[in-house]
């Protein structure tokens, strides 16, 4: 699960395959960039590189836009979520530190210790 995720994030298509899966324009891809929309990196020669969580951002953006949402209204949705999900990795984070750090956390072969 987290190697996927990690590809997700890789950034590897130009913006001519983006353009192919999504139907955007540049001109409309680079707009949604500008807007804090997507996040796309650079690759040496100063092109821009999108990975498939670009893509899918891209989509959800144009589906959002087709169901009349404003540009306002997604970048709100989408801080909202941001949020919640901040707050759940954050209270996972912290569930997890505590287990390894508890003289009752959980051992390598998935026992629980019982004291110092």
């Amino acid at each position: 699960m987290a190697q996927d995720d990690m590809l997700r994030r890789r950034d590897v298509l130009p913006i001519g395959t983006v353009i192919n899966l999504t139907t955007l324009t540049a001109r409309q891809i680079r707009y949604y960039e500008e807007q804090g929309l997507v996040k796309p990196s650079r690759n040496a020669g100063n092109h821009r590189m999108y990975s498939l969580n670009d893509v899918d951002s891209l989509i959800r953006v144009m589906n959002d836009r087709k169901a009349g949402m404003s540009l306002a209204d997604i970048k709100r949705v989408r801080a909202k979520r941001a949020q919640r999900t901040s707050d759940s990795a954050a209270r996972r984070m912290l569930q997890d530190e505590l287990l390894h750090q508890s003289p009752f956390g959980q051992t390598d072969d998935g026992t629980f210790r019982r004291g110092f």
